[in-house]
């Protein structure tokens, strides 16, 4: 699954576009750091204080709907434990968290307390693909069988767009 890196602050388009995906005005100052294929936002990274200044501890956020719905299902479906007691992915979700503390304010994926429990599957996906990949986020592609959708997720919302 590629898609399109972005980074820098984002444009007052970015902000409604993420504002629309989510549902709600976001609650960081943040940039987009994904895009899907159609350009629109697919992962949106974080500062590591909200805008009341306390601590935001998911740096990357999966802003994609059809992504997130696949991985919501997955979650649903017993996902979490299934990644926890999978032996091949200890080491993988040890790296993960470690390089996400290295990166947010010593902040675990999700601000997971324990680096040996899964908090959220969405949030390991979106740090995933915002560095470029990792074996936690193949491995929750591969189960959640999330595809890039046909059409950005901003269509299916937007008046007329089907969504």
């Amino acid at each position: 699954m590629t898609a399109a890196p972005s980074a820098g602050s984002p444009p007052s388009s970015d902000r409604v576009a993420v504002a629309a995906l989510l549902g709600r005005e976001p609650f960081t100052h943040f940039s987009v750091a994904v895009r899907c294929p159609h350009g629109g936002p697919a992962v949106v990274r974080n500062e590591p204080l909200d805008r009341r200044g306390r601590p935001f501890p998911t740096r990357d956020w999966l802003a994609c709907r059809a992504l997130g719905e696949a991985v919501s299902r997955l979650e649903a479906a017993g996902g979490v434990r299934a990644l926890e007691d999978d032996p091949d992915m200890a080491g993988p979700l040890a790296d993960a968290h470690a390089r996400h503390q290295e990166l947010h304010a010593g902040h675990r994926v999700a601000g997971g307390g324990d680096p040996a429990h899964v908090k959220c599957l969405h949030a390991h996906l979106a740090f995933g693909l915002a560095e470029g990949g990792s074996p936690v986020a193949d491995w929750i592609l591969e189960r959640a069988g999330a595809r890039w959708p046909d059409r950005c997720c901003l269509e299916r919302l937007s008046p007329g767009g089907g969504g």
